[in-house]
């Protein structure tokens, strides 16, 4: 059985699906492609069905990541099937620990940035109303991020299979 991880912010054009990619390579060099799936969604309906956001693909693509994305809503039912759902700034925690449907499952919810050495400020800045510097200081802290979460993963991951 898989490890399920599933990025999550607002509208699933920008942040999220950046976490995605990031992670997905990260998860692939490590060789654990076979065992980990990596996803994301948002917490809203704005942008279902749109494609990531074009400088989030140009930012991802200049750091020879690759993105094929297509912008979905978060649904409770899914936290059953989950086993980290990693948000990408407090607003969100807040949103999905609220969905829910139990207790266990508000555990699932964590705070990217909570993985990456502590700096103050946790949660990832939306970069959507900003210039393309912000989506490199996104990529930058999602990098960031990954590598810590990337041993709490692998870890636990070993730990089904041991």
């Amino acid at each position: 059985m898989s490890y399920r991880v599933c990025f999550v912010c607002t509208g699933n054009i920008c942040r999220s699906p950046m976490a995605e990619a990031v992670f997905r390579a990260r998860v692939t060099e490590a060789g654990l492609a076979g065992l980990v799936e990596v996803d994301s969604a948002g917490t809203g309906d704005w942008h279902v069905g749109e494609g990531a956001d074009p400088r989030t693909v140009s930012v991802l693509e200049e750091n020879s990541y690759a993105v094929a994305h297509t912008a979905r809503m978060f649904e409770p039912s899914w936290f059953s099937r989950l086993d980290l759902v990693i948000a990408l700034d407090a607003g969100h925690v807040r949103a999905l620990r609220r969905l829910a449907p139990t207790d266990e499952d508000a555990q699932k919810v964590r705070l990217l940035r909570a993985y990456a050495p502590a700096d103050g400020d946790l949660d990832v800045a939306d970069p959507y109303y900003g210039g393309r510097d912000g989506f490199a200081e996104c990529l930058r802290m999602v990098e960031e991020a990954s590598v810590g979460l990337l041993a709490v993963v692998r870890a636990d991951v070993e730990g089904r299979v041991a």
